[in-house]
Order: C-alpha cells, then sequence, then structure tokens
C-alpha cells in the first residue's frame, strides 16, 4: 500500500511518465525555504551562480532537508521503492522577465546513468504556472527510447549543452502549474521543457535529479550519491554526506569535486563546454 500517493497518483505516473500536483509542503514552509535559500545566494552569490546551482544540497542546509524530507521520500519509496539514492540536484531559477527557457529534452540521454531506475522530483518554491514558465511534460513519452538531440549551446537555453528534441508536436503538451510546496514527479525518459518566466516574480524550482534505485550506476565517470532511506548492496557510487551547515570548508572541498566530476559526465562529447 502506498505511503504518501494514492494509488491512482501512482497509476498516473506510470501510464503519463509524470505525476503533478502532489501536495507536500505548506505555504508557510515553502516560504521559509524560500527565504533561507535566497539569503544563500545573497550571501555567496558567485558560488551559488552558473554550475554552482548544481549540487547545492551537498552544502546548503535548507536544500539538504528538502531533499530528505520524510514526506518526499514517502512519496518517492511509492515510484521506485525503498531503497533511495539521492544522485544529485539542481536549482532551475527563472529570474522576471529573462528570455531564458528549457528546450524540449529527455533527462536521462546525458546522464550516464544505466540503467535509469529513478525518479526526479521538482519542487516548487514559488509560483510557477503558464505566465512564469511553469514545466511542460508530453504525456507517454517515457516509453519510447531516448530521441536524437541537437546541442544548440543557445544562450536563452539554460539546459547545460541547450541540448534539444526537434519536430515535437507541442499541441500535445500538458502544463504543470504547481503552487509553492507542491511538487511534480517526472520520469527520466519523458520529454519536456518550459517557456520563458513573463512575469514580475521569480520562478524558483528546486530539482531532486534524481532520486535513484541503488541498481543503477554512472557510466562515464564516477561520482557520489547519498543514501536517503533503505540499503545499498551495490556501492555504484562514492557515499557523500549530509552536509554539517552552510558551506563548511569540508562540504564546499566536496561539492567542488562533484561539480567536476558532473561537468566531464554532462559535457561527455561535446564540442564545447559552458559554465552550467
Amino acid at each position: 500500500m502506498p505511503k504518501h500517493l494514492t494509488q491512482d497518483q501512482v497509476d498516473s505516473y506510470r501510464r503519463d511518465g509524470f505525476l503533478s500536483p502532489v501536495d507536500l509542503l505548506s505555504l508557510e514552509e515553502a516560504s521559509r525555504f524560500r527565504a533561507a535559500l535566497e539569503a544563500a545566494e545573497a550571501r555567496w552569490s558567485q558560488a551559488l551562480a552558473g554550475a554552482g546551482r548544481n549540487n547545492a544540497h551537498l552544502v546548503l542546509g535548507c536544500l539538504d532537508e528538502i531533499t530528505h524530507h520524510p514526506g518526499i521520500l514517502d512519496a518517492v519509496e511509492d515510484l521506485i521503492g525503498p531503497d533511495i539514492l539521492v544522485y544529485g540536484s539542481v536549482l532551475f531559477i527563472k529570474e522576471p522577465n529573462d528570455p531564458g527557457f528549457v528546450s524540449w529534452h529527455q533527462d536521462a540521454t546525458y546522464m550516464g546513468i544505466d540503467p535509469f531506475r529513478g525518479v526526479t522530483a521538482w519542487l516548487a518554491l514559488s509560483e510557477s504556472n503558464t505566465t512564469s514558465g511553469c514545466m511542460r511534460m508530453m504525456p507517454g513519452t517515457h516509453k519510447d527510447e531516448i530521441r536524437a538531440h541537437t546541442d544548440t549551446f543557445s544562450e536563452e537555453n539554460i539546459l547545460t549543452r541547450g541540448q534539444t528534441i526537434e519536430d515535437v508536436d507541442e499541441d500535445l503538451a500538458v502544463d504543470l502549474p504547481l503552487k509553492p510546496g507542491q511538487l511534480s514527479f517526472h520520469h527520466p525518459r519523458i520529454i519536456h521543457g518550459s517557456r520563458p518566466n513573463r512575469g514580475s516574480d521569480r520562478r524558483i524550482g528546486f530539482a531532486v535529479q534524481s532520486y535513484l534505485q541503488p541498481v543503477s550506476r554512472q557510466t562515464i565517470c564516477r561520482t557520489h550519491a547519498q543514501l536517503a532511506r533503505g540499503t545499498d548492496v551495490y556501492g555504484h557510487f562514492d557515499p557523500a554526506p549530509r552536509p554539517a551547515g552552510n558551506m563548511s570548508a569540508d562540504d564546499v572541498s566536496l561539492w567542488n569535486q562533484v561539480g567536476e566530476q558532473w561537468t566531464e559526465i554532462l559535457y561527455h562529447g561535446a564540442g564545447q563546454r559552458r559554465d552550467y
């Protein structure tokens, strides 16, 4: 019997490749997390820009708390089982009236995970709607294989390589609006993207990308992961500790090491690199 989700929600995820919205945090909790994150951004603005938005759960207590939130882990367990690794996280932040967008893509394309047995959790810390550039999903495409992607490196595309699937029928897309504190979950092979933020507030999304079953392994470069729940009998990843606080020296050292590993992974085979 599911711990947090209903059986209908689990069935919907398996059918469509995504589930949204999932109520989890209160507005007050979401506001507290947003305030803590923005305070950290103000204090360590350079460190938390560009590639510094990757894996900041390793150095910030507020993001660590979200990543290991029992309610989120209960929902993840309903989708992938009781043994759960935290592979990584990404802050997807769009400033007001910014042209930045996310092209149509599949997460599994460049992450080097095989077998990719996991799910991405995407938490809204501000309003995410059609005006602010919420995520859009192509239902059922998780059942397909990985499609051809073109690396565009477009300046306005906030994906690492600007990786893009051409000829997507956008009339079939489903918008995933979220209120602060709500989550969505999506499969690593589902085709998804998002439009620019045309609103007056920041669109702040925190994605745990991804929660994995321990059977999954990294095929490009050995890296780190956290055991969030259950057991790991495989040892495919080096264990990463939870942070001691905010930006402690040891945590930052590990964060930088993981950042170098992620650069090798995400840009493997690419013709160029950039700072995110």
